[in-house]
């Protein structure tokens, strides 16, 4: 087996965490294009919710991944996947907003409703899409759901969810997809 298939191989089964770390340590450009890979379906998940374009979407992920060749060396990064989260939504909405060419108008906190209130709104209808998410997601068929939670609750990447489950990769990914499609069906339908 060539020497790179083996790298690969061997870095397929390290944790996010270790991936990040081997990367940071050598710059190894594989390393991590292998954990954006694990990651590659919400990345584009996140820029299709802003962008609401196919292709923009597909520009977008490539662009992330090359603004991480830059970023990650600068940041102490915990938890990869939230924060590549945030590093997608980011960079979508620089984009709308360099796209739209939107004027910056100064925040004044006299022009605000009171403090008390102002969110309240939001909160309460945050509170009400995460129970109707929590009684959707009780709904899924028992593997979909238990992929659901470990990947998206637990924050478990694909090969830790095949090892504590069983499953085989393909089935895990197809077990996520499937359950989030359902959820959004769900969601949909309970709106």
């Amino acid at each position: 087996m060539p020497a790179q298939l083996k790298h690969i191989n061997a870095s397929a089964s390290l944790t996010d965490e270790a991936l990040l770390l081997d990367f940071k340590k050598h710059n190894d450009q594989q390393l991590l294009a292998q954990l954006y890979l694990r990651y590659t379906d919400l990345v584009y998940g996140v820029c299709m919710k802003y962008l609401k374009d196919a292709e923009a979407a597909k520009d977008a992920v490539m662009d992330i991944y090359q603004e991480l060749l830059t970023k990650l060396p600068a940041h102490e990064v915990d938890n990869f996947k939230s924060w590549l989260y945030v590093v997608a939504k980011n960079h979508c909405l620089m984009q709308l907003r360099k796209d739209k060419k939107m004027v910056t108008v100064e925040f004044t906190p006299t022009v605000m409703q009171s403090e008390d209130f102002t969110h309240l709104d939001s909160v309460l209808e945050k509170e009400s899409e995460l129970k109707k998410l929590e009684f959707c997601i009780e709904h899924l068929p028992d593997e979909q759901r238990q992929s659901i939670r470990l990947f998206y609750l637990e924050n478990k990447c694909y090969n830790e969810i095949v090892e504590q489950t069983g499953y085989e990769w393909n089935k895990v990914r197809s077990l996520i997809q499937n359950g989030r499609r359902n959820l959004k069906i769900c969601m949909e339908k309970n709106g």
